[in-house]
């Protein structure tokens, strides 16, 4: 959804705004498994919980990049989303990636986008990754006309949809709102070892970081881009050559919660705090480097 309207004042000063409605800043909105395939997997001895990274590419990053919205939609402009889009493209890249930036894309843009990857062959690839960047809500993300089911998207690349990403991780890292809740803080004191075919579940291998957790807003600076991403691409860049993917996003969560705290002229939305949530439903560690 749309966010509050970012004022002059926290525009030009960089001030933090939210991926939300503009229209329903006090209430708490609420809105509202599967096949198993096969898997031909090849055995890592050496690394029995550690996905196989070793292919001629660690695979494709996505990003899509919606800054603008159209008038009908009520949704305001998100200052500070391309210094998350240049931010992620570069920490990508580090790790290896192949980077696509798609910028301002209609809930249609996305899908076909999205779907069209999907449909590639992935075989020489030993991931995926996607960064979805917009306004949001309980589950949706926004096009530039409108929303889309979050779902709708990640199941394009389910096991029983793309099979040469079957047995891989598949990463989603959501900048969006998903709420309107507002946190104020509290003070507190100080596949493995034999290469005979394997049944796993067409929902297993997939990763889903969130800028927050289910019911709340979501901030972004207007200069300096979202707290979320600010920390991930921070964290990627310490130790993305040296550290297992959940342990880099633990410490997202640690600089999200601890270092960041808004600073907002509208009323209400002072001094507010945020909590990055991770949904994993991975089967091994991942580790970009091999």
């Amino acid at each position: 959804m749309a966010e509050t309207k970012d004022s002059k004042e926290d525009i030009k000063f960089g001030g933090d705004v939210v991926d939300a409605n503009p229209v329903i800043l006090k209430e708490t909105i609420e809105q509202p498994q599967g096949e198993d395939m096969q898997v031909d997997a090849k055995p890592d001895h050496a690394h029995p919980y550690r996905y196989n990274m070793n292919y001629p590419s660690i695979g494709q990053c996505i990003i899509i990049n919606n800054k603008n919205f159209d008038k009908k939609t009520g949704m305001n402009i998100r200052n500070g989303t391309d210094v998350d889009a240049g931010n992620l493209l570069k920490s990508f890249k580090m790790q290896g990636y192949k980077v696509k930036v798609f910028n301002d894309q209609t809930c249609r843009q996305i899908e076909q986008c999205l779907q069209s990857i999907a449909r590639e062959d992935h075989s020489k690839e030993a991931s995926f990754v996607c960064a979805l960047l917009s306004h949001g809500d309980e589950g949706v993300l926004y096009g530039t006309d409108g929303c889309i089911e979050i779902k709708r998207l990640t199941s394009l690349f389910k096991g029983d949809r793309c099979k040469t990403l079957v047995g891989k991780p598949k990463l989603f890292f959501i900048q969006a709102c998903r709420g309107t809740e507002l946190d104020g803080g509290i003070e507190a004191d100080s596949i493995e070892s034999d290469s005979s075919p394997q049944k796993i579940p067409v929902e297993a291998d997939f990763l889903y970081a969130y800028s927050t957790v289910s019911g709340y807003y979501s901030w972004r600076n207007t200069v300096s881009g979202s707290w979320f991403i600010q920390s991930l691409c921070d964290m990627l860049s310490k130790y993305g050559r040296e550290l297992e993917l959940m342990q880099i996003l633990t410490r997202v969560n640690h600089k999200v919660a601890l270092e960041f705290e808004s600073s907002s002229t509208i009323a209400g939305f002072n001094y507010k705090k945020q909590i990055p949530c991770i949904v994993s439903m991975l089967t091994k560690e991942v580790h970009f480097s091999h």
